[in-house]
């Protein structure tokens, strides 16, 4: 799977959200201020190249709809971080988060007991 520019999530965030959208819908759901309706144009046509969004010919006009789900990109973007920054150790991750203070003990409880129940 091909990684994605931060313009590229962007919009994949928004079809996740909406589900299949015209490019004039997705423009609409975004924040201010707006991209131009040919930028996000180029985008989606970047991300059916990338096979990351498909269409629906209706006439001239395209309905995009993501083809990868949130979940399966983001378990290949979590493994990436994790081979890439904390030697491919989610412990080394847990770690680094606890070392700067963006865990707390009823997070790490919490990750605890979700690692229990899996394995049951």
């Amino acid at each position: 799977m091909k990684t994605l520019t931060k313009a590229e999530e962007q919009i994949m965030q928004v079809l996740w959200k909406l589900g299949p959208s015209f490019v004039k819908d997705m423009i609409d759901a975004m924040p201010e201020p707006r991209p131009h309706y040919n930028t996000v144009s180029t985008l989606v046509k970047i991300l059916v190249d990338k096979g990351f969004v498909n269409y629906k010919a209706y006439g001239k006009s395209h309905q995009y709809f993501a083809i990868v789900s949130k979940e399966e990109y983001s378990h290949k973007t979590v493994k990436n971080l994790v081979s890439g920054y904390f030697e491919g150790s989610f412990s080394n991750m847990v770690s680094f988060f606890v070392k700067e203070k963006d865990m707390s003990v009823a997070d790490l409880e919490k990750l605890l007991q979700q690692i229990k129940n899996a394995k049951k």
